[in-house]
């Protein structure tokens, strides 16, 4: 039988690529996201979908745009996929998924894509499917098309925080900006005003029918040591349980204590580790 090693996947192995992502749906929630709404034509993908293995027996994943994502990677898996994107230039902005394929990837990658502006080897992989027994903050709502304005100097500063370069850099922040407009359309996006200003935030970034994975959580500084974080992310996991999907997950720096602290008074419990390289 011949083998192809890597090669890039299309419609006609929509199927196999849909059971590879269930295999993992934490950890491969952002392709999963992605194949649903775009499929895997070519004309139709923000990114590619690479596959590893036989025609006949596709095994593992890497999901190639804007990030790069290994998905259910094994060492073989792992080797190929470097070997092939060794190739070409990079055009990624990040490496994020599961530990051991990013840092496999990485190890591989970096003498030709690197050097990297930053690597976060151990990101909890969290998730919970409970409500949380934590009293929810009434005053944190799905942010209204009216409050856009508001919330987005608070975006902004999220981003810049977490990301360490502000999304206004490359256009002026319009793709930033219509990325928030498009998630408080869809109901995605949560914050807490006091007196105008935005204190707490979050956001269902992927949506599957999975999970609904929370990213962008901040609390303005001037808020913070204030313990308004876990009646906050009480309200925002208990609305996207009832309203959005069956379980709720995230990922979080190994060193961010304080997050972890909240995290684990909402229920969220380990399902596997996260490895991050930013360029």
């Amino acid at each position: 039988m011949l083998m192809v090693p890597v090669r890039q996947l299309g419609e006609a192995e929509r199927g196999a690529v849909e059971r590879i992502l269930e295999l993992d749906p934490f950890a491969a929630a952002q392709v999963a996201e992605r194949v649903a709404a775009n499929g895997l034509s070519w004309w139709r993908a923000d990114g590619r979908v690479l596959g590893y293995g036989s025609r006949n027996h596709i095994e593992s994943l890497c999901w190639l745009g804007g990030q790069l994502t290994p998905v259910c990677t094994s060492q073989p898996a792992i080797a190929a996929f470097a070997d092939a994107l060794g190739a070409e230039e990079r055009g990624c902005s990040s490496i994020v998924g599961r530990a051991d394929g990013v840092l496999g990837l990485w190890e591989r990658l970096s003498a030709r894509w690197g050097p990297a502006r930053d690597v976060r080897p151990n990101q909890p992989l969290l998730a919970t499917g409970m409500v949380p027994e934590v009293k929810p903050d009434p005053d944190v709502h799905p942010v209204r098309a009216g409050e856009i304005e508001r919330l987005f100097p608070a975006a902004v500063a999220m981003y810049t925080e977490e990301v360490g370069v502000s999304p206004l850099a490359e256009d002026g922040g319009r793709a930033y900006r219509q990325r928030v407009a498009e998630l408080v359309r869809a109901r995605r996006a949560y914050a807490r005003f006091v007196d105008g200003k935005v204190i707490f935030k979050a956001e269902l970034a992927v949506v599957t029918r999975r999970t609904a994975q929370i990213q962008g959580v901040w609390v303005d500084p001037a808020w913070r040591g204030r313990g308004i974080g876990a009646a906050a992310m009480a309200a925002v996991v208990r609305d996207a349980l009832a309203r959005v999907a069956p379980t709720v997950s995230l990922y979080v720096n190994d060193y961010n204590t304080p997050a972890r602290r909240v995290y684990e008074r909402c229920g969220f419990r380990s399902v596997g580790t996260f490895a991050t390289v930013l360029f």
